[in-house]
């Protein structure tokens, strides 16, 4: 089965079929940097991070380009409000950006272009719109005039004159119409500039997503993604702009959904948002990761805390079977994929190829890791079995390189997670590490009730103790 996607502009699902063969050009939309970013903006992130993966274990080459808008309103009133330039306002989130997505495990795109990089190509392309008739300058502004471009609204599933009839008063009476955009737009006093042949100013945002795309990826490619907020008024207008030039543009139109708080789209306008670095200093960032990719990406997912833990404990299943595989002595491994392991491998293909559901995917994963325990049960006393339990958990393994999960070393994954719970508790490592030996003086004594009250107070703080052979006891925190 070959990969299908959802196209937005044809609202159904269709086989990928490159532009050029063997070879997939993308193009998302990427922040808008004037704060830290929330996790409906990790969710867009990690949804195109795992397409881009899915894409080369299908053997393709792909081209990523993601873009950063660094010119913006909002950028400007807050680098105003904190006396900062607003080229260091951006930076600085850049950064915390990057930041964020690294410790996502998000690969970084090919190419990060940044608005303010490409003013002259802008002002080119709002020239060629002028003289083309499909913009028009006032008083140092430019239009596009939405209503020389018939299929306006196709992406969106819009109707212009629904949307002119709806639309509210305008201040602004320049306009030939309420729906045209602003292309290029006059500076006020203080605030960044470019000449232009319509005067000092700078480009509206839906101008840079359309030239940028154009200039590392041609006039027609495969795949433009987003967040769905973005389908109408921002790639709208793109593909507007981009036709208009005689671009055929973008093949696939490919949209996430939103990550909601009680049932509202998150967001910093509605003030009902946790940035990343809230989520990640209370949780394992593939616990996160797990969490967005546990619902289809084109379905809102509803953030809350008990998600997150319920995705915390499913990841621990996982990394203790693969754990206890790696202390397994297996023995040689077969020459050829187990017949269940193949099976269960080719399941997983197809869901991703099946307009990448990654929830039915992680079903597959789990699956698999739910025989691996049985395998490594059953070989205990039947030798058997053996021998297919270090290339189960090396397909659970290769499976989980697909979403991003499952990368860690499985030890290093349980002391991160006992680290992070533990800045949340009010024991520490010393004093749990003492209860314990407490407990195994207790034990040896024969004291078997102070040993029970002991792993009695540990659990009432969420540390769960695993006795092993030879004395030895473990501890993970519970999930």
């Amino acid at each position: 089965m070959s990969l299908v996607l959802y196209n937005t502009m044809t609202k159904r699902k269709e086989p990928l079929v490159p532009v050029e063969e063997g070879k997939v050009k993308i193009y998302v939309c990427g922040p808008t940097v004037y704060d830290h970013c929330h996790i409906g903006h990790a969710r867009a992130v990690v949804v195109f991070d795992v397409l881009a993966r899915h894409l080369k274990t299908l053997g393709l080459e792909v081209v990523y380009i993601r873009n950063i808008t660094d010119l913006d309103d909002k950028i400007i009133n807050r680098a105003r409000s904190e006396g900062l330039d607003f080229l260091q306002l951006a930076e600085n989130f850049i950064n915390s950006f990057h930041q964020d997505m690294d410790a996502l495990g998000a690969l970084r795109p090919d190419l990060e272009p940044r608005a303010t990089e490409h003013i002259d190509q802008m002002i080119a392309d709002i020239q060629a719109l002028i003289e083309a008739g499909y913009a028009y300058p006032v008083d140092g502004d430019v239009y596009y005039e939405v209503g020389r471009f018939s299929p306006y609204g196709r992406l969106s599933g819009r109707n212009l004159d629904d949307m002119k009839a709806g639309a509210r008063i305008e201040i602004d009476e320049r306009k030939r119409n309420p729906l045209d955009f602003a292309l290029w737009k006059n500076s006020k006093p203080g605030e960044p500039r470019w000449p232009s042949p319509w005067g000092q100013g700078r480009p509206g945002w839906h101008t840079e997503c359309s030239v940028m795309s154009h200039r590392y990826l041609g006039a027609e490619f495969d795949i433009h993604g987003g967040g769905h907020d973005l389908i109408f008024p921002h790639h709208e207008n793109e593909i507007a702009q981009a036709a208009a030039l005689g671009r055929k543009f973008a093949h696939c139109w490919v949209h996430n959904g939103f990550v909601r708080i009680n049932h509202q789209k998150m967001s910093k306008s509605l003030n009902n948002f946790f940035t990343i670095k809230e989520i990640l200093a209370r949780f394992h960032p593939e616990v996160l990761r797990l969490f967005l990719l546990s619902k289809h990406y084109r379905s809102p997912i509803d953030f809350s805390d008990e998600a997150l833990s319920e995705a915390g404990r499913s990841l621990d299943r996982a990394y203790r079977a693969l754990r206890e595989a790696e202390e397994f002595d297996p023995g040689p491994e077969p020459s050829e994929l187990p017949e269940k392991a193949e099976a269960i491998n080719a399941l997983f293909r197809e869901a991703m190829n099946d307009d990448l559901n990654t929830a039915k995917a992680l079903g597959h994963i789990f699956e698999a890791v739910r025989e691996l325990h049985r395998l490594m049960d059953e070989a205990k006393t039947d030798r058997r079995h053996a021998a297919e339990i270090s290339i189960r958990a090396k397909t659970i393994k290769d499976m989980g390189v697909v979403l991003g999960l499952l990368n860690q070393d499985p030890t290093e994954y349980f002391a991160s997670r006992r680290s992070l719970a533990l800045d949340q508790m009010s024991l520490d490592r010393e004093k749990i590490e003492s209860l314990i030996q407490a407990r195994a003086e207790a034990r040896t004594n024969r004291n078997f009730a102070e040993a029970d009250r002991i792993r009695d107070e540990l659990k009432a703080q969420g540390i769960i103790l695993e006795d092993l052979g030879g004395g030895e006891t473990k501890w993970h925190i519970a999930s």
